[in-house]
């Protein structure tokens, strides 16, 4: 790869190098849990994962797996960075966020270590343009505890159906409240909007639907002014997993496909409302 030769020479080893053929597959990843300023970066030897976090209620993470990588090199267990995730995203579409039929950007990501900037080299065409952008130190991320032990319900749907079910439902609503159960309506989505209720139900032998494991009924409303930022990822998924713990804590975790077939994840985690629970009591 001809970024190989960009890198400046040092006798301090980077602590993380990673390096893609397509920055644009990095790029469309973070736009997808790009609805805070800042993020939070972890590499381990499995690959990166980069968190943002909104009011303590919700949570969103990109997974890009070290397979995706050309290069993806980390020297320690684990190297953890807070960034400005806004410019990122520029630098990574610094030739344009659409490129010419048979280019791409490729990318090389360099990061020395605590206290030193994370630098980006980018090549099309035969053009390099270095970015440096400051890291900061991290801060405490929420721990929402979502084991796949602690699931009380969960479905596979193919993405298609809950971006129809978007679409047609009331986003005047505060709320989007979904209920899952064993039993019918078996997953319905419905909210509370200006033009009155609304209410979307899926069969659990519907087409759409890839898995149903439902064990008792929950109904559980959230904020959709939470939710909307996942919609950034719905819109690029194939299929997502809609799951959630005793508490109602609810899980979004969509399967992204990018243009060379690989599979990413992109997870939102989002607190139930409590002050409408509370309210009905």
């Amino acid at each position: 790869m001809p970024l190989s030769t960009q890198l400046p020479a040092s006798g301090e080893p980077y602590v993380l190098v990673a390096s893609l053929d397509n920055a644009r597959h990095l790029s469309s990843l973070l736009r997808a849990v790009h609805f805070q300023d800042h993020a939070t970066c972890f590499a381990t030897a499995n690959g990166l994962r980069v968190t943002v976090e909104d009011a303590k209620c919700i949570q969103a993470n990109a997974f890009i797996q070290a397979e995706i990588f050309q290069e993806f090199t980390v020297q320690e267990e684990s190297v953890t960075f807070r960034i400005n995730l806004s410019v990122l995203i520029d630098c990574l579409t610094i030739f344009g966020t659409g490129s010419l039929p048979g280019t791409s950007t490729a990318l090389r990501m360099c990061y020395r270590g605590y206290g030193y900037p994370l630098m980006l080299f980018l090549e099309e065409g035969g053009v390099v343009t270095v970015c440096k952008i400051n890291t900061q130190e991290p801060d405490e991320l929420l721990d929402f505890d979502f084991c796949s032990t602690k699931v009380v319900n969960k479905i596979i749907l193919q993405s298609e159906g809950l971006r129809e079910a978007f679409a047609e439902l009331d986003m005047t609503s505060e709320v989007l409240q979904i209920t899952m159960s064993p039993d019918k309506p078996y997953f319905r989505l419905s909210t509370f909007g200006n033009a009155g209720s609304a209410h979307l139900d899926y069969p659990k032998d519907s087409d759409l639907m890839e898995a149903f494991h439902c064990n008792q009924t929950q109904i559980n409303r959230y904020k959709i002014s939470l939710l909307k930022p996942s919609t950034k990822a719905l819109a690029l998924s194939c299929k997502v997993s809609i799951r959630t713990d005793a508490q109602g804590f609810l899980s979004l975790q969509y399967m992204i496909r990018n243009e060379d077939g690989q599979i990413c994840f992109v997870e939102y985690y989002c607190c139930p409302d409590e002050d409408i629970a509370e309210a009905e009591l």
